[in-house]
């Protein structure tokens, strides 16, 4: 069985709703077509998610992991059969359906690549679950010991150099999202002096917000810039009573090792602000291990890929996080994730099994 064959097998498993049994089918794979050590843990079992999955193989001074997810968003209606299975299509050379390019199509080419691999370090594939609901797969492993030395997270980094081309990202913004909360005093709205208006200082939370720096940094030569939007608000009870209470929802997309100073906010009078997730960003330290992973891809296309930065967050951020030296390199392409036409390119799929079975054959550390 070859990486698209097997990325058939598991776009057809639903997941999302639960996990557990396209976890299954790639615990039993991984038993039953490598020589390695196959297990799995209790990782969001209390929410029928059924465990991340591992694989180990080969021997070395360092460890490098080929990491994924097999959770997916929602399907849209369209990628639904009347009986609920998910629908899948291919036509121009590419396969049609939810989790093609997020992310079973790179999470085959990882396996595929272990199955095939003479590795010239110790080896360990990662599947993680409920990474679309903030990486509840992830936190766990790594709080349960899971600290290979290097990764390659296998989301998207195709198509950010050029058409087709998988490059290889060495950074990514994080996400926080918070709350600002307003509180204020009702009154009637003809007798305003008896009152405190929570939209007002409501808004003067948004002067403060909008008057903020971007946090900028820079990885391996890479300019990265954060930002920080107000996005929805909610306040008033009715058109003539002024308000006691008004919510305002913020956007940051934040970079490594800065964050835009919004505990400013509480400046204001009867404002308070809470971190509701908080995303980390990742960037790798390590400029020879993101080099190595350059010329795997480079030797596995015809195209010439480059280090290049992703605007959103992966799993990749809580390993940063935790110590471990990231990059990200896979198939899906800007825009294909999570959308109601999602597609990956059957040649990319070849292309990035290539990358992580060249990989693991040349990198000792």
């Amino acid at each position: 069985m070859d990486a698209i064959e097997l990325t058939r097998d598991l776009v057809a498993i639903p997941s999302h709703d639960s996990e557990a049994a396209v976890g299954d089918y790639i615990e039993d794979w991984l038993r039953d077509h490598t020589d390695a050590e196959v297990r799995r843990d209790d990782a969001g079992t209390d929410e029928d998610r059924g465990g991340n999955v591992f694989a180990r193989k080969g021997s070395g001074e360092v460890t490098l992991a080929l990491v994924g997810h097999h959770d997916v968003v929602p399907p849209d209606e369209s990628q639904l059969t009347e009986s609920g299975e998910y629908v899948i299509e291919e036509r121009d050379g590419r396969i049609y359906g939810r989790g093609t390019a997020d992310m079973k199509g790179a999470l085959a080419a990882a396996m595929v690549a272990v199955r095939e691999a003479e590795p010239a370090c110790e080896l360990v594939f990662a599947s993680f679950v409920g990474e679309e609901v903030g990486g509840v797969g992830a936190r766990y492993a790594i709080e349960n010991g899971f600290a290979p030395d290097y990764a390659v997270v296998t989301e998207g980094s195709t198509g950010y150099s050029g058409p087709q081309t998988t490059d290889v990202a060495v950074a990514h913004k994080g996400r926080r999202g918070s709350t600002i909360t307003a509180s204020g005093e009702a009154a009637h709205a003809s007798e305003t002096e008896e009152g405190e208006n929570a939209i007002y200082r409501a808004t003067d939370a948004v002067d403060i917000v909008r008057d903020l720096e971007f946090p900028s940094t820079d990885v391996l030569g890479h300019s990265m810039c954060g930002s920080v939007a107000v996005t929805e608000i909610d306040g008033g009870s009715a058109m003539n009573v002024l308000p006691e209470r008004c919510e305002l929802t913020v956007d940051e997309r934040t970079v490594p090792g800065e964050r835009a100073p919004l505990s400013r906010v509480e400046e204001v009078t009867g404002v308070e602000w809470t971190v509701d997730q908080d995303l980390p960003p990742m960037a790798c330290g390590d400029e020879a291990f993101a080099d190595a992973v350059l010329d795997a891809a480079d030797g596995a296309q015809d195209d010439t890929p480059e280090h290049v930065v992703k605007p959103h967050a992966t799993d990749a951020g809580w390993l940063s996080e935790a110590g471990t030296d990231c990059v990200i390199c896979g198939i899906a392409e800007p825009g294909e994730a999570h959308t109601a036409t999602e597609s990956a390119s059957l040649a990319v799929i070849e292309c990035c099994e290539r990358v992580y079975r060249t990989l693991a054959a040349s990198f000792a550390g």
